[in-house]
């Protein structure tokens, strides 16, 4: 795979430093990596758009998912994620986690990482949408997250990993081979570096989360902008699977018009009991599946939609008043506060919901040691691919996943540093190209983008309204595209201008796959094409971006990822 010559519009990189692996991104999968690559004692930095701890995973609510339970088994994890995943999954990514999660969770309570327990000191396990065991560990109740973040975090400052915050990472860099070469980054204003900088490094991690942010309502921080899958595509990577993006059923409802963050009710409260009703209190899952309000999320966030388009209502209730005071203060503390900071008290009265934009099943396609398409370039957590969530995540797999990905990553990096030499020098990065760079977008394009993404690629979708969107986003990739062509202006370089086009990129490549999905299946819900066509689309669709910025699509031949042979050593070929 030959990189497409494209970069975002910068300065050019006023400073730079030397490693053997860049990780970008400081979740649960980027700090993992980190800690991994710096054990095994390869020179790592952790780049980070943010501090260290303001990614996505210190919001992760429910907890991991790991097979740890009495009479619990690998077996029984992996079926349950087979079936959430609609036909999608890939069985061997998927027998890789369930069958390595358990050690690697136990590794991160070796890291310090302290999960909630029973009376008799054993891990307390619960349970979670599309799961028939419990199996979900948790940590301050509803602060899985936030425990999992603080470990990692505090064990990258012991250990001495070289960090460099609020820094937005712009491309990739290449050698003359096409080899990854490192990354340019913008630092904002804070730290030893400042502006727009370069780290050169013969292996790169993508681990920079989701890209919610491409809709007006969603879980994600305001950090989730897709800019790992826009780094990758403008270098040439494949992406796969864009089109699942999963839309969490229970979101707390803040009123038609609320945009950005919004606070999540975790599925671990309909795991501990609570019943979703509508505004006349009926229970309107029983019946609608096996596990009613605990079916895999497509499947509840449908039915949520269904009985608010049937009765008109802009939400639906989840209902906990049940669970008394004390089980509230003690097991959701979390949720609970964000209930009463607007107004809803769960103890006394049913918390208003409806699905907003959480999780993205796709991503930066992987084979199952993280290496992407393009050689040097990985990615893990939400910003990959690894053929785990099919069509649909199961509940909880999510932190499981950046855990086992991140620790293969590191062990191939480690391998390849050790054992051949490709990877034992610096590369010198190839020269930026003459090309005219890739044209910004103006920051309120943000929130254009935002809007065309909820009114034609949300929770429902359809031939018109994801032709409508398509036309929409052309004609702001068509206005910046020109302007930069006639004249040679573009928006002005920053972090807003570099968001903004990074969105746009991920939402075109989106809406591109999900136009072409002609059915429904998982959290890709067709309305005009209602049913399941394993015979047409019992395959992933791969989006690659070609030179002159248009979007290339094909689809695989089966439900199996095929190897991302460009980046697989001679002796392997």
């Amino acid at each position: 795979m030959t990189s497409t010559g494209i970069r975002l519009h910068a300065p050019a990189p006023g400073w730079s430093i030397a490693a053997d692996v860049v990780v970008v991104g400081s979740g649960v999968a980027g700090l993992t990596a980190a800690l991994r690559c710096e054990a095994a004692g390869l020179t790592t930095v952790v780049v980070t758009k943010a501090r260290l701890d303001d990614g996505s995973t210190r919001w992760a609510q429910g907890g991991i998912a790991a097979a740890l339970g009495e009479g619990d088994t690998p077996e029984q994890h992996l079926d349950d994620t087979l079936v959430a995943g609609a036909g999608l999954c890939d069985e061997e990514a998927v027998r890789i986690l369930v069958t390595e999660g358990p050690d690697a969770v136990r590794r991160l309570i070796s890291t310090g990482a302290h999960f909630d327990t029973d009376d008799g000191g054993d891990i307390h396990l619960t349970r979670e949408g599309g799961h028939h065991r419990r199996r979900i560990a948790h940590a301050g109740g509803d602060a899985t997250g936030a425990e999992v973040s603080r470990a990692l975090v505090e064990a990258v400052h012991a250990r001495g990993v070289r960090t460099i915050e609020n820094a937005l990472v712009l491309d990739l860099l290449t050698d003359a081979e096409g080899r990854t070469a490192g990354v340019t980054l913008h630092v904002m204003g804070e730290g030893q570096h400042d502006g727009v900088g370069a780290v050169h490094a013969p292996a790169v991690v993508l681990a920079t989360g989701g890209m919610g942010q491409v809709f007006s309502a969603t879980t994600n921080p305001s950090v989730s902008t897709g800019d790992g899958v826009a780094l990758a595509l403008r270098a040439g990577a494949e992406v796969s699977d864009l089109e699942f993006v999963q839309f969490h059923p229970t979101v707390l409802f803040l009123g038609p018009e609320a945009e950005g963050q919004q606070p999540l009710v975790s599925e671990a409260v309909r795991g501990e009991g609570a019943h979703l009703v509508d505004g006349d209190g009926v229970r309107f899952m029983v019946g609608q599946h096996e596990l009613a309000e605990l079916a895999p999320r497509d499947i509840v966030a449908k039915g949520i939609l269904r009985r608010m388009l049937e009765q008109g209502a802009e939400h639906m209730y989840l209902d906990a008043r049940h669970f008394g005071a004390g089980m509230w203060e003690h097991r959701f503390p979390t949720i609970l506060a964000a209930c009463r900071a607007n107004g809803i008290d769960p103890v006394t009265e049913p918390i208003p919901i409806a699905p907003a934009a959480h999780y993205a099943s796709g991503g930066v396609r992987t084979d199952s040691r993280g290496r992407t398409t393009v050689p040097g370039l990985y990615a893990c957590g939400e910003v990959a691919c690894t053929g785990v969530h099919g069509a649909n995540r199961l509940a909880s797999n999510s932190l499981l996943e950046g855990l086992v990905y991140a620790e293969r990553i590191a062990a191939d990096v480690a391998a390849s540093h050790a054992g051949d030499g490709l990877h034992a020098r610096v590369p010198a990065p190839v020269p930026d190209p003459e090309r005219p760079a890739h044209p910004l977008l103006a920051a309120e394009a943000r929130f254009a983008i935002q809007r065309i993404m909820t009114e034609g690629a949300g929770v429902l979708r359809s031939a018109q309204s994801l032709a409508r969107a398509a036309d929409q986003l052309q004609r702001l990739h068509s206005e910046a595209r020109d302007a930069l062509d006639e004249n040679g202006k573009t928006a002005e370089p920053g972090v807003d201008t570099w968001e903004a086009t990074n969105l746009l990129c991920v939402a075109r490549a989106l809406v591109t796959a999900a136009r072409l999905r002609e059915e429904t299946r998982g959290c890709h819900w067709r309305e005009d094409r209602a049913e399941r066509d394993d015979a047409t689309w019992r395959r992933h669709i791969v989006v690659r971006l070609n030179p002159d910025r248009s979007l290339a699509v094909h689809t695989t031949d089966t439900a199996d990822f095929p190897p991302t042979r460009q980046h697989q050593r001679p002796q392997e070929q």
